[in-house]
């Protein structure tokens, strides 16, 4: 059921009492307080939210939830992990003044017809699967980045949205910087001349990870759930919390997927460029050589665009030498100029150098700490809970956010497979069959996409 049908009986009783045009002094006298009165008034556009995926990412939620302009209700915690939970619990009560409930199972949030809207902020390898199967029955969905595990579920979820016109938003959240959307309108604008190459840039000191050690999950975990549409395998230890990222390709997408996304989705929001027609990767694992980390650490990739155009990435993830004096943005050329942009700033400068402008955003947002949240967050998620309403135009849509994080899945199939590859620049498809064969991935029985 919708919130169009669950509001039915409130709005039929806002009509035949004529609420609406009473002032709130007569409210007084029917016995209505304030606060009774802003939820009648209220009601037709409240959304009734659940997140799932408690983690670092949690306080992220909780000014956009609480503002009251946004006219949400918190109706459900959701996390595999027992103390995941009662800890969101806890820290949400500082937030707002009722009790959400609390469920361990994604599938019985999507399954409640009282939720609106899905906030999916699971590990990965859940984010496009939650998200469509919550789109299916009925629910809009902001799913954090990456959106997709692999290429074909960043297809899948823009199927879906089409099929079932519910809204999807992925986090993405620079899209709604507001020095991020001035000075890539000043761009587009020619402000640095054609604008021709983009580095995007991430540095972090992560250290050394466990060893993966099978061993039972820990009390609390429902260790099956967790896996959902993963192939199943034994629990090994520190898996479900955020090693995962690092312990194979079941469940993380590496450190591009990981945060490439965000830097990536600017250099192609810049450069006005979709697809890649070629993808070359130097990439490997060089520190802590003998930890539980399996894949790269640090990785330089290189997508070329048609119309001369080239992004690169450059990731470290346990080498904190800030190459480009930040520990993550974008840097912009263009024939007459260069630009700098990150969460907290941007700088333009001109052809020789010389500093022309400089713009910081009104607040503060997460670099590379872990979890957190900032102003930028809170716009974005306000902007796709406006836009379920349309009020907003969405500041980017999943097409925009499925194409940024294929970037990713580019790097690491090439990673993987050792290989450069050509793509065919209409949609990003890998012309090399090894690469193309990773383009989807293998799903547990009973868990492969039905559109």
């Amino acid at each position: 059921m919708t919130m169009e049908s669950n509001n039915q009986p409130r709005r039929d009783f806002i009509k035949k009492t004529t609420l609406a045009t009473i002032g709130l002094s007569s409210l007084g006298a029917l016995g209505f307080s304030a606060k009774s009165y802003g939820n009648i008034i209220g009601a037709n556009e409240r959304l009734n939210v659940a997140i799932a995926g408690l983690g670092r990412r949690l306080g992220a939620f909780y000014d956009p939830i609480k503002r009251k302009e946004s006219n949400v209700m918190l109706h459900t915690l959701c996390d595999v992990m027992q103390s995941q939970r009662e800890k969101a619990a806890a820290s949400f009560a500082k937030h707002i003044d009722y009790t959400p409930q609390l469920e361990n199972s994604i599938l019985k949030v999507i399954d409640n017809k009282e939720i609106d809207v899905l906030i999916n902020a699971t590990p990965d390898h859940w984010h496009a699967p939650g998200t469509w199967l919550a789109v299916a029955a009925g629910k809009h969905v902001y799913v954090e980045k990456p959106c997709s595990h692999n290429p074909r579920e960043g297809e899948l979820l823009v199927e879906f949205k089409n099929k079932y016109k519910k809204v999807i938003q992925m986090g993405n959240q620079q899209r709604s910087s507001f020095h991020t959307i001035e000075i890539i309108k000043e761009i587009h604008a020619g402000a640095i001349g054609k604008a021709f190459r983009a580095i995007a840039f991430y540095s972090n000191g992560r250290g050394p990870v466990p060893l993966q050690v099978e061993q039972a999950p820990p009390a609390g975990l429902d260790w099956d759930l967790f896996q959902g549409p993963a192939p199943r395998r034994k629990y090994t230890h520190d898996t479900w919390d955020y090693n995962w990222h690092w312990y194979g390709w079941d469940y993380g997408t590496a450190e591009t997927g990981n945060n490439a996304t965000h830097e990536l989705d600017v250099a192609r929001w810049a450069l006005q460029v979709e697809f890649p027609k070629h993808v070359h990767v130097d990439a490997g694992k060089y520190h802590f050589l003998d930890d539980g980390w399996t894949m790269y650490d640090t990785m330089l990739a290189t997508f070329q665009f048609d119309g001369d155009k080239t992004i690169l990435w450059d990731g470290k993830s346990r080498n904190n030498y800030q190459t480009y004096g930040s520990d993550r943005g974008t840097i912009i050329y263009g024939t007459e100029g260069s630009v700098f942009v990150n969460r907290g700033l941007y700088r333009h400068f001109d052809r020789n150098g010389k500093l022309i402008k400089e713009a910081k955003a009104r607040g503060e947002e997460g670099s590379t700490n872990l979890g957190g949240g900032g102003d930028n967050t809170t716009d974005h998620v306000v902007n796709f809970f406006e836009a379920i309403r349309g009020k907003q135009k969405q500041n980017s849509t999943i097409e925009e956010g499925a194409t940024s994080t294929l970037l990713c899945h580019l790097a690491n199939i090439s990673y993987r497979i050792g290989e450069s590859f050509a793509c065919d620049p209409r949609n990003g498809h890998i012309q090399n069959k090894k690469g193309m064969a990773l383009w989807s991935r293998e799903y547990e029985k009973g868990w492969e996409p039905k559109l």
